[in-house]
């Protein structure tokens, strides 16, 4: 089996809904993000012969999807009033409304299902809030 690992990178605010503590309030983290994929069986065409898949394809993929949450406040379906949103829009700011409490174990499982939908084997894919701080998805049900 062979394995590749990829990392993007963002910086994003968030806050944590109906949570008691600091990260109730809207705060931001460097988020990392490492997508680990595998396969079985090495390419043969002249580009790519020897490879799993050609890094710079994995890389764009991967960032292109991050992109989308660079510099924005990310929020949970429900948790900012329509009034705060619209008054945010109106300023300039950017949102990013995601169906899901934006922890970085729901990041690890988003990413890993972003990037499966693409067409990869992901075997695990991590996400630093914190140089210290991290979660990892497997999609391995326990």
């Amino acid at each position: 089996m062979y394995y590749l690992k990829a990392e993007a990178s963002f910086d994003a605010a968030h806050f944590l809904a109906h949570y008691q503590g600091k990260c109730h309030n809207i705060h931001g983290h460097h988020w990392i993000v490492e997508m680990r994929i595998s396969g079985s069986q090495l390419r043969t065409s002249t580009q790519e012969n020897g490879m799993l898949v050609d890094f710079s394809q994995l890389k764009h993929d991967l960032k292109t999807i991050v992109d989308t949450m660079d510099h924005t406040l990310i929020y949970e379906t429900g948790t900012l009033r329509e009034q705060t949103r619209t008054a945010l829009t109106e300023d300039g700011f950017s949102l990013t409304e995601v169906s899901f409490r934006p922890t970085a174990e729901n990041f690890a499982k988003f990413f890993f299902e972003c990037m499966t939908t693409r067409g990869y084997t992901v075997t695990e894919s991590t996400v630093y809030e914190t140089p210290n701080n991290c979660a990892s998805y497997t999609g391995e049900e326990v």
